[in-house]
């Protein structure tokens, strides 16, 4: 303003003044001239100056105040990576390059196909080399499933981003993606965040405690006798460990059990496994799975895993509460916010054959998205354990038998070598599980399943004295389980160890009176027998005779030879396998074996073997040792596979 005023007057005193000679007048309007300019000039610079200096004022944050709410929001900025390989060269350049040249790409098709791509990404000021990840959270959002499992897979391989662009997906994707890139087997860690922090405990309070306190919330009406059994004895011993440590004592009260045959452990442990047994039944039941939930369940487990990281115990039986969970839809959302899919992702990738198997149950029992069947507790895939676009066209299933396992019955023969030196050796050489290493290599393309479910040699030994389950019981149990999980719907092969061949045999004779089963029947292309006793075992008569000394169990006394039941299934079964034309295989163990230090029993001799169809193979090696190879090229093992392909040729060829 006053500039102006300024250059008013001089221009009024140009006007009005007097002449002055000719030479005088050109100078002084020079003058007159260079001032104007000059004032002009320095009053615009001043005023401009200002003008940004307070435009930049009011543009500037404060750079704490925001970082402090990037903290709350837990958002990743981008930081100088502390691996070496990315660096700012020519590779980086290089790389930065390719991603505009991409997302050029990407543009141009979404403009020609009018993709909403423009929409969502035009306004937002970032890298080009960042495009992707946003473009991969969209993806995975998408309604076309095709292209949400395309996104996930394209994740699952990325391994050249910078840290923050992993923990940018970590945050921002949703259930699904999470437990895909959980279920992918190349996924980089880092899309896992770690859980989030677990509540105190209350004052005055032990894990134990409130384990015991969760366990007394659940309902205790209308439960099986099992089930009564393992919550009352958890109740009770928890009881007596909390009064033994007040005063100073240990309390052999009660039945006393965890105490007496674990002298050894530590009796806050031991009490601990009678609880989370107590827990695996109660999480069987659907509503029960709601009361655990929603009284911290998910957080004290996840703090009793975390404590007990040696005992592998405690985890499996952890791992089997959180399986059973996940089959109940509606709490996924709640175990993946609890932080839980971050420890089944790295259990995934454990070298133990037991931990990874029960992460991957519960996982893809989690993943709706590409996993339709339900692995209830006690079913386990053995593979595909990830996600795969393999095409799996056949299944085979593993039936262990009297005191085996889903997993240790079917490891490869032991020999003097030291056993921790073979979990980190090729598993082409030594195996823990030769159906998971060896099969599913040699046949991509079948769904291997194992089986686990209690058994005991004597009533003294068993682990709910109110249990007296028959192989009939048993096998209906198990049938109902494997037709959740999708069983009978391809082609299949059952391949069973001892007691287990009994069961699948029950099996089939049940599902052939069940309509509903037909396709269970329709699709078994074969069976393999490992010394199962058709006709009735030497465990049996030699438990009998010294009952005194066995109680033996109720599934003992079924392999006796002068069983009904086990006449009957015989001849039952023989009849309908010969009508059906089932490919059989079976093999037989031709040494004794020993049962204790002092024991030598031949369990299945060559006659009790012998089914009446199929080939019977005698091999020389004990009962426990028939289902074991010693190597990947031993007999046992080429003429199961052999016998594999053969029986699955045209469905494996389609």
């Amino acid at each position: 303003m006053s500039l102006a005023v300024y250059c008013v007057i001089c221009c009024r005193r140009m006007g009005t003044s007097t002449p002055l000679p000719k030479s005088h007048t050109y100078w002084r309007e020079i003058r007159n001239l260079i001032k104007f300019t000059g004032s002009l000039i320095l009053g615009g610079s001043l005023f401009i100056t200002y003008e940004v200096l307070a435009l930049k004022k009011s543009l500037t944050l404060d750079t704490q105040v925001v970082e402090r709410e990037k903290m709350k929001s837990y958002i990743y900025v981008h930081t100088v990576s502390l691996d070496k390989r990315e660096n700012h060269g020519i590779t980086y350049q290089a790389r930065k390059e390719l991603h505009k040249a991409v997302r050029k790409v990407l543009a141009t098709s979404a403009k020609v196909l009018r993709s909403p791509f423009a929409d969502a990404f035009s306004t937002v000021e970032m890298e080009d080399h960042e495009c992707a990840v946003w473009l991969l959270l969209r993806k995975s959002r998408s309604g076309d499933r095709a292209a949400r499992l395309q996104a996930v897979q394209e994740m699952s391989e990325a391994h050249h981003w910078h840290d923050y662009q992993y923990r940018i997906i970590a945050q921002a994707c949703d259930l699904r993606t999470l437990t895909g890139l959980a279920r992918s087997k190349e996924s980089d860690p880092r899309f896992f965040l770690r859980p989030p922090p677990l509540p105190p405990l209350k004052e005055d309070s032990s894990i134990e405690e409130e384990l015991r306190q969760l366990l007394a919330s659940l309902p205790q009406t209308e439960l099986d006798a099992c089930i009564q059994y393992f919550t009352s004895l958890a109740l009770s011993e928890s009881s007596q460990s909390l009064a033994a440590q007040k005063g100073g004592l240990w309390c052999f009260g009660g039945n006393g059990l965890p105490y007496a045959e674990s002298f050894g452990e530590v009796p806050s442990a031991t009490v601990e496994m009678f609880c989370l047994e107590a827990l695996v039944k109660h999480s069987e039941i659907p509503t029960h799975c709601d009361k655990i939930e929603a009284n911290g369940g998910l957080q004290l487990l996840q703090r009793l895993y975390q404590l007990h990281k040696d005992c592998p115990n405690i985890q499996r039986n952890i791992m089997r509460i959180l399986g059973n969970m996940a089959l109940n839809e509606h709490l996924h959302s709640t175990i993946v916010r609890s932080g839980w899919v971050s420890i089944l992702a790295e259990a995934m990738k454990s070298q133990h054959i037991m931990e990874a198997s029960h992460a991957a149950r519960t996982l893809a029992n989690l993943d709706r998205e590409t996993v339709q069947d339900k692995y209830q507790d006690g079913v386990y895939v053995l593979h595909p354990q990830y996600r795969t676009s393999q095409p799996i066209k056949a299944d085979v299933l593993f039936i262990h038998g009297l005191m085996g396992a889903a997993f240790k019955t079917w490891r490869q023969q032991d020999s003097d070598q030291d056993l921790t030196e073979k979990v980190s050796e090729d598993e082409t050489k030594y195996t823990t599980c030769w159906p998971k290493s060896w099969l599913a290599r040699d046949c991509p393309a079948l769904r291997i399943i194992s089986v686990e479910y209690d058994t005991s040699l004597s009533d003294w030994r068993t682990r709910c004295p109110m249990e007296r389950k028959s192989i009939a019981f048993r096998s209906n149990e198990l049938l109902r389980k494997l037709r959740a999980a999708g069983v009978g719907d391809r082609p299949m092969i059952w391949v069973s160890h001892s007691m287990g061949g009994l069961l699948v045999k029950k099996m089939l004779l049940e599902a052939s009176k069940k309509p509903e089963m037909n396709t269970l029947i329709n699709n078994t292309r074969g069976i393999i027998f490992y010394s199962v006793p058709h006709h009735g075992s030497h465990l049996a008569e030699y438990s009998v005779n010294i009952r005194y000394l066995l109680f033996p169990s109720l599934e003992v006394k079924e392999l006796s030879k002068d069983c009904p039941a086990l006449k009957t299934l015989q001849d039952d079964f023989l009849e309908f396998a010969k009508d059906k034309h089932f490919q059989v295989l079976s093999f037989v163990e031709t040494l004794p074996t020993y049962i204790g230090s002092m024991i030598k029993l031949h369990v299945v001799p060559l006659e009790s073997a012998d089914l009446g169809i199929g080939d019977l193979i005698p091999v020389d090696v004990n009962h426990l040792n028939i289902c074991k190879p010693k190597t990947k090229d031993a007999f046992l093992y080429q003429r199961t596979l052999q016998f594999i392909r053969d029986a699955l040729a045209e469905d494996l060829e389609n």
